[in-house]
């Protein structure tokens, strides 16, 4: 046995030194017959000459083992491997990490990475080939290979590559792909990527989405190289985005802002068009619980946009006329179908997305000539179907004008779209409907015709009218044409005040004309002591100090409205549905996420610490427990009464499909609601009593009866 080992350890080597001798007899024919190529060579590369036998040794251990055959003086690890081919041990991963982390060793790197492809397609149908060597694995061994991998592999490359640690643009790459290095590892780029891509698809942990979508962020640079790697890197980075829950859209998106800064043009477009249709198609449904996370997913979009203003003003006016364009034929038409597709959430919430954009950027060249189109569109939603019943649309629409207002500094007329609510009867004569349930006007475009008539309605069109006209003076409190501006204003609030029956109101509309006088009488005083003409550039400058410290009576006044109305909306929140709680928690660590992970290490021990393994059985397992959970809290929900019907905001006869919330009827009745829940009851908590108390006879007597 000792003399057959030898002869078989001996024979390998001799192959390797026959190749070497070889190859240095062609050098030494090249130097006699070409010595000028030969010195070209010396000069430009030198590792072409300068071998030793080692380097054909170590190819030739590379196939060897990739074939799997045996050698004696192999390691233990790989002994292990040899012993069994079709399994990979922690010993051989171990192997593998010191043999990179200590000798930089180029073999162990593509055999790390061909066991990181066997975890990554681990249960696939095409992994049941019988030509794949290495094919199963414990979880121990999978968690090893994971975390080893994406912590540690995009240094690898890079220094493989000679790049920097970190960072890097477009050009880099450019550079590189025309470099030898390149050409001698990109092989080994693409199958990290290609793989981690693919078992991206298969995962469903958000917690292990996310660590793995933070570690490539690091080597998204790479992704140029290879466009179509990069496009489905997009298609399922906007996905996640859009669907993920926890801190995984965050993660998302700062993967995609990666991919914008440092590819540029290449990306710049499919993300920009990509991450505006996952916000539409989020948008189709609001509730109280999905409010604050939309509101998210639209400030998402505008910091995306923040990477390229020139091209996202191309696409944002893209976007918008098509908004007009919408608005233009239901303007010709007029029929209730084509009312729909401007009276509906995904509508609303793209107006809404802009308006965010244009306040963000309005004092940017790129974005400010945006502002009269956009403003144009919104006061034409507003006046489409002037009915109290869309009372909630329009305070909506007034509320993003105003914003438009303030941001860009230009006066928007949007007090008579609040004044002509007020002189509708619905808001002049006293409730006949009762108290009523509480209004949100936050997550509703229209009402039913019996919420019109109750007092709760009227309280939160009114009190909602006062802060907005208010919000509007506001802004305008220091100009030296506030009394001409505010005088129409004044006028017909006196007018309502004459003609309402409602106390509470009368008393809310006379202390608004009280601040009205007071600031009118405030600027007269100071406009008595300027000289200059109403075109003067000076009037710029009137009243400058103090709009800077905000004395002036409105703005005073429009500070305690602001505290009264997030009163109102806390007390909404707290007695209709517990609200964004996960959303709330999401935000705090929106910062804490931008940051560098400066112990990867760990996080990636505790992410890949499970027992999951790629695959049909651990996918459907874990499957069948998360839909166990989300029937459960659905569950909790119902008994905690947190469910609410939502026919308040959708448009009549309108059905709306979405794939995380169910369809509402439109308009459900409240006495149909609860003739379903006194039909449930008895059957849930009366028949089990009954059989108990009576037994056999219950039964004789039920059927009996």
């Amino acid at each position: 046995m000792m003399e057959r080992e030898e002869g078989d350890g001996g024979r390998r080597p001799s192959k390797s030194h026959g190749k070497a001798r070889e190859h240095k007899e062609q050098l030494e024919r090249l130097q006699e017959k070409d010595p000028e190529f030969y010195e070209f060579l010396r000069e430009h590369d030198k590792e072409l000459l300068e071998f030793n036998d080692d380097d054909f040794a170590d190819d030739n251990t590379q196939d060897m083992d990739e074939d799997g055959a045996v050698q004696p003086w192999a390691s233990a690890a790989e002994k292990e491997e040899i012993a069994s081919p079709r399994s990979i041990t922690m010993e051989m991963v171990d192997s593998w990490c010191n043999s990179i982390q200590e000798d930089k060793k180029v073999g162990a790197v593509r055999s790390l990475l061909k066991a990181f492809k066997t975890a990554c397609h681990y249960g696939d149908d095409k992994a049941d080939d019988s030509s794949s060597k290495l094919l199963t694995m414990s979880s121990n061994v999978f968690n090893r290979i994971m975390s080893f991998v994406l912590i540690e592999m995009d240094g690898i490359l890079r220094s493989l590559m000679k790049l920097p640690p970190s960072g890097g643009k477009r050009e880099t790459i450019m550079e590189l792909k025309n470099t030898k290095l390149w050409k001698k590892y990109h092989h080994l780029v693409k199958s990290y990527l290609g793989n981690s891509l693919h078992v991206l698809n298969e995962m469903t942990d958000t917690q292990m989405i996310s660590f793995t979508l933070q570690r490539l962020r690091y080597s998204s640079l790479f992704l140029v190289a290879f466009p179509s790697l990069l496009r489905r890197y997009i298609k399922v980075a906007l996905h996640f985005w859009g669907t993920g829950g926890g801190s995984l859209p965050l993660v998302s998106l700062l993967f995609l802002r990666d991919l914008c800064i440092r590819l540029g043009s290449d990306c710049l477009e499919e993300c920009f068009k990509g991450i505006y249709k996952a916000y539409v198609l989020n948008s189709r449904f609001v509730n109280v619980a999905k409010l604050q996370h939309l509101q998210f997913l639209g400030n998402c979009v505008v910091e995306l946009y923040r990477v390229d203003l020139p091209m996202a003003y191309q696409h944002a006016f893209v976007f918008i006329r098509q908004l007009a364009m919408i608005l233009r034929e239901v303007l010709n038409m007029k029929t209730k179908e084509s009312f729909r597709k401007v009276y509906e959430w995904k509508y609303i919430n793209c107006l809404e997305l802009w308006t965010a954009a244009v306040c963000a950027y309005g004092s940017e060249a790129e974005f400010r000539p945006l502002a009269y189109p956009l403003a144009q569109i919104i006061s034409g939603v507003a006046h489409l179907v002037p009915t109290a019943r869309y009372f909630p649309l329009r305070l909506r629409c007034v509320r993003m004008l105003n914003r438009i207002a303030a941001s860009t500094n230009t006066f928007i007329p949007v007090s008579l779209l609040l004044l002509d609510m007020l002189g509708m009867k619905e808001l002049n004569r006293p409730p006949s409907g009762g108290v009523g349930k509480a209004v949100d006007l936050r997550v509703s475009l229209k009402v039913s015709k019996p919420t019109l008539k109750t007092r709760s309605f009227q309280e939160a069109c009114v009190f909602s009218v006062v802060e907005e006209l208010a919000e509007h003076l506001a802004q305008w409190s220091y100009s030296v044409a506030f009394f001409e501006l505010s005088f129409v204003p004044a006028v017909r609030l006196r007018s309502f005040c004459k003609s309402t029956k409602v106390e509470r109101f009368r008393r809310e509309m006379k202390q608004l004309i009280h601040q009205i006088e007071a600031n009118s009488k405030f600027t007269n005083e100071k406009r008595a002591l300027v000289s200059f003409l109403p075109n003067d550039p000076a009037v710029t400058s009137f009243l400058e100090d103090e709009k800077k410290s905000g004395t002036s009576p409105m703005s005073k006044y429009v500070t305690t409205l602001r505290m009264r109305a997030q009163q109102r909306s806390d007390s909404l929140m707290e007695s209709s549905v517990l609200v964004g709680a996960e959303s709330s928690v999401f935000e705090k660590n929106i910062v804490e996420s931008n940051e560098e992970n400066d112990a990867p290490n760990e996080e990636g021990a505790a992410v890949f610490s499970s027992s999951w393994l790629p695959g049909k059985g651990p996918r459907s397992k874990q499957s069948e427990v998360e839909m166990k959970k989300k029937k459960k809290k659905r569950k909790l929900k119902e008994r905690r009464g947190e469910t609410q019907a939502l026919d308040e905001d959708i448009v009549e006869d309108l059905v709306l499909s979405s794939d995380e919330e169910p369809v509402m009827d439109d308009s459900p009745s409240p006495q149909k609601e609860s003739m379903r829940e006194t039909r449930r009851r008895p059957a849930k908590k009366y028949a089990p009593n009954k059989k108990k108390l009576f037994g056999n006879k219950g039964r004789k007597r039920k059927r009996a009866d």
